[in-house]
């Protein structure tokens, strides 16, 4: 079976790669823009490499031979930064979606995996957990949110006009894993936050609010759920997030701090006059994408893909905070520690 991997180097890329090596008679393909060098280590050796920036035009036409012979496409690619720059950022996640969806037909690929989010739904409850039917209308006050929903859009008329091709979307929660802890700082806090105080496992202070919980699931959780979708024959959305929901209360418990009540409006100025000040990466639409974002029901895919998290997202998140309190990495660019690789590939949310 000939799998081809677009966006192989990041967060989930990384992990999708270890899932599918303990899969038998498995060829891999990866496409990064950026290719981990010779000799990386695991999970990146053994794996034929393409360099292609999917947001530059001729990408389609580039990936149509890459995808040539291919039995499915897994689409993880995804830039996060630079967030001062939204054209960039829809230049390659709305536009190389199209050029990724553009190849997979040309080269009559019969299946593709998308790497969808939870960002892309609509404002939703944050107390009864919703099932795929809920509308993929993403949240207007972020960016991330609206590509997110504009990509779902399109791929709702491909399966319209293309009903042969097997079309899978993955929409998990915050993807978390140790090995990602360079990654995440530099993408979203930035050169001057604290995270080395982390290694003592404690947060001092954590801010609540009541539409503060989010779910979380282990990068090789994730990994798992697309395996079983690249294997099997699923067709359509899956959400995945693993128990329990993280609250600001149930942080603060785990991690030995005080809850800190902050009004919306609050974390909405503060994350705009710092992100304009260039003092942390993100900007506000984050804050509006976890204040809106409903929590997920992952039934369907517990059901119909016979997935189960293995790891609880309050472990998901204690390793995350040990990486990032050790710069934890690996040799693929988007998660090393140079700071000359300001976005990368991959879908952290």
């Amino acid at each position: 079976m000939r799998i081809v991997v677009v966006g192989a180097s990041g967060n989930v890329g990384s992990a999708v790669l270890r899932r599918l090596r303990r899969e038998p008679d498995v060829e891999i393909v990866g496409v990064a823009r950026r290719l981990p060098p010779p000799g990386a280590g695991e999970p990146y050796d053994g794996v034929r490499w393409h360099s292609c920036d999917i947001g530059l035009a001729g990408a389609a036409d580039e990936l149509t031979g890459v995808f040539a012979g291919a039995d499915v496409v897994v689409h993880l690619a995804w830039q996060i930064q630079p967030s001062h720059d939204q054209h960039v950022l829809h230049r390659t996640n709305v536009g190389g979606s199209r050029a990724v969806v553009d190849a997979v037909l040309r080269a009559r690929v019969p299946a593709l995996v998308y790497a969808s989010s939870v960002g892309t739904y609509a404002p939703g409850p944050k107390d009864v957990p919703v099932s795929e039917r809920w509308p993929a209308t993403g949240v207007s006050g972020s960016s991330y949110s609206r590509d997110k929903a504009t990509v779902e859009e399109m791929l709702d008329g491909i399966e319209r006009s293309h009903p042969e091709l097997r079309l899978v979307r993955m929409r998990p929660g915050l993807i978390f894993q140790r090995e990602a802890g360079t990654e995440i700082s530099r993408y979203f806090l930035g050169p001057l936050a604290p995270v080395r105080l982390l290694r003592f496992g404690r947060l001092p202070l954590v801010p609540t609010n009541r539409r503060l919980r989010m779910q979380v699931v282990h990068a090789d959780d994730v990994a798992d759920a697309y395996a079983r979708a690249i294997m099997g024959d699923a067709r359509g959305a899956f959400n995945v997030a693993s128990d329990p929901v993280l609250t600001p209360e149930l942080v603060a418990r785990h991690f030995h701090g005080w809850t800190v009540p902050v009004a919306a409006p609050v974390l909405r100025a503060a994350a705009t006059l710092t992100w304009w000040a260039r003092l942390q990466p993100v900007d506000a639409g984050w804050i509006e994408l976890a204040l809106n974002a409903p929590l997920m029901s992952s039934e369907r895919a517990e059901t119909e893909l016979g997935w189960r998290p293995s790891v609880d997202s309050v472990t998901a998140l204690r390793e995350l905070f040990a990486g990032l309190a050790a710069q934890s990495r690996t040799a693929s660019p988007p998660m090393s520690i140079s700071p000359t690789f300001p976005a990368g590939e991959g879908n952290p949310y």
